[in-house]
């Protein structure tokens, strides 16, 4: 799961960790982790811990923070869950170059998920409430929509 992410970087020359598959954090409350991030353009990183790894998309304009609010949520690559702590300066000519900043956190119940849909909870410092990641059937794979509920 985790070979495109390992295939775009170089370990020596990026302070990204480089992570590992595990089976998950047994007997822990699941993560997520909003990342700001200054690349090329300014995106956040929008991370759900699934699976044993960080499922990411990444989202223009920041992630929805009003009841009812739509964004476009592009899905990319899975992270490591060390990814969860990462913040700093990727370097320039790496993939991703630019700042990343920790801009939320916290833990989330899933509520649900099935292939066009993943619902959950989020108890985070910023981002509270019920939100919803669903693939419209006539948008491309990778691309989602992510909306508050309540």
């Amino acid at each position: 799961m985790l070979e495109e992410y390992k295939k775009k970087r170089s370990f020596r020359k990026t302070p990204e960790p480089e992570g590992n598959l595990s089976a998950g954090r047994r007997g822990k409350k699941q993560i997520f982790v909003v990342q700001e991030h200054h690349a090329k353009n300014l995106h956040w990183d929008f991370r759900l811990e699934m699976d044993g790894v960080l499922k990411s998309w990444a989202i223009l304009k920041g992630p929805p923070e009003k009841v009812g609010e739509k964004k476009l949520a592009v899905q990319v690559e899975d992270h490591p869950l060390e990814y969860k702590d990462f913040h700093g300066v990727i370097p320039e000519g790496q993939y991703g170059a630019g700042k990343v900043i920790i801009w939320n956190r916290g833990t989330y119940e899933l509520l649900r998920r099935d292939q066009e849909t993943i619902e959950f909870l989020l108890h985070g410092n910023r981002l509270k409430g019920v939100f919803v990641l669903f693939h419209p059937v006539k948008f491309e794979p990778k691309n989602w929509l992510i909306l508050k509920k309540r």
